[in-house]
């Protein structure tokens, strides 16, 4: 973790900023905070701890990859639980956090732009909803945009105030719709039609470069959501999809009477010692021992 991104931990519940403040904290010895509320709303990104949040009347015990939204004037507090170790000592666990504060007047602007902005804030002022859990794939999607933003708020490169707004326009934009995507789930036809989608492309693009970005824009869907289509579906990552795809496809080009050193590169391996390692590892012997097999058996 980047500890030089790190703040010391202060009991100050206001802003110093007219928009945003963003903070990274790790602590050990941290006294209970006390019930309180504010007038700016404030994103909570659990990393690590022993913690309860109580908001809205309910208290909740935090995992990683929880994050709870606050809205302003909502009353809330935070408890650190210490717990006994194996010698009867007791134990405060590392409690690690992000704290995103961003003010009213910040949020209805970026509101004007699209409502997209402010669906997180209608659940919350709505359905009374704050606390949202996130998958792994998503959470470190949201922590590197956030680390993202403390480093260049943090620098002093010529742009730094105005790339400093479209990060947090994007963090918060991101927030919307992963939690949008929480809310409302594909149907099983739905997740179907775009397994199928994958598939289809990555066939028409083997000898490309596929990567999960390209992936996303294509079909249209989040690259975390095609991360778990494959995992569900298959129970691989989609790289090693496309490497078994890829695989295959030389093979079967080898086997046809293709030259070894045309099939691999049609069907996108950049260069031959990736490809021999792979292939060797997936079929137990090189390209050129499985071509001679196949061809001994074929007479």
């Amino acid at each position: 973790m980047k500890k030089n991104l790190q703040t010391t931990f202060s009991t100050r519940q206001y802003m110093l900023s007219k928009d945003f403040e963003i903070y990274y904290y790790s602590d050990r010895d941290l006294q209970n905070v006390r019930y309180h509320a504010h007038d700016y709303y404030e994103f909570y990104f659990f990393l690590e701890g022993n913690v309860e949040m109580e908001v809205g009347g309910a208290k909740v015990r935090l995992t990683p990859g929880d994050m709870i939204l606050i809205p302003p004037h909502q009353k809330h507090r935070l408890s650190v639980i210490s717990a006994p170790d194996n010698k009867g000592q007791t134990t405060v666990s590392p409690y690690r956090r992000f704290v995103f504060w961003i003010s009213k007047d910040y949020l209805t602007d970026l509101m004007k732009l699209s409502g997209s902005y402010g669906y997180v804030m209608q659940q919350a002022s709505i359905k009374k909803k704050y606390i949202y859990h996130f998958d792994i794939f998503t959470f470190n999607e949201l922590r590197s945009r956030i680390f993202s933003l403390i480093e260049e708020l943090r620098s002093d490169r010529f742009g730094r105030d105005a790339r400093s707004c479209l990060l947090v326009n994007d963090l918060v934009f991101s927030i919307n719709r992963y939690v949008y995507e929480l809310d409302h789930p594909n149907s099983p036809k739905e997740e179907h039609s775009l397994y199928q989608n994958l598939l289809s492309y990555i066939e028409e693009h083997i000898d490309e470069d596929i990567s999960l970005d390209a992936l996303a824009a294509a079909c249209y869907a989040s690259k975390f959501h095609i991360a778990h289509i494959f995992k569900d579906n298959l129970g691989i990552s989609v790289h090693q999809y496309i490497l078994k795809k890829r695989l295959s496809l030389s093979r079967d080009a080898i086997m046809s009477g293709t030259e070894i050193t045309k099939a691999y590169l049609m069907c996108g391996f950049k260069d031959y010692s990736a490809f021999f390692k792979a292939f060797k590892k997936e079929y137990g012997m090189s390209p050129k021992e499985y071509r001679d097999i196949y061809t001994m058996n074929m007479e």
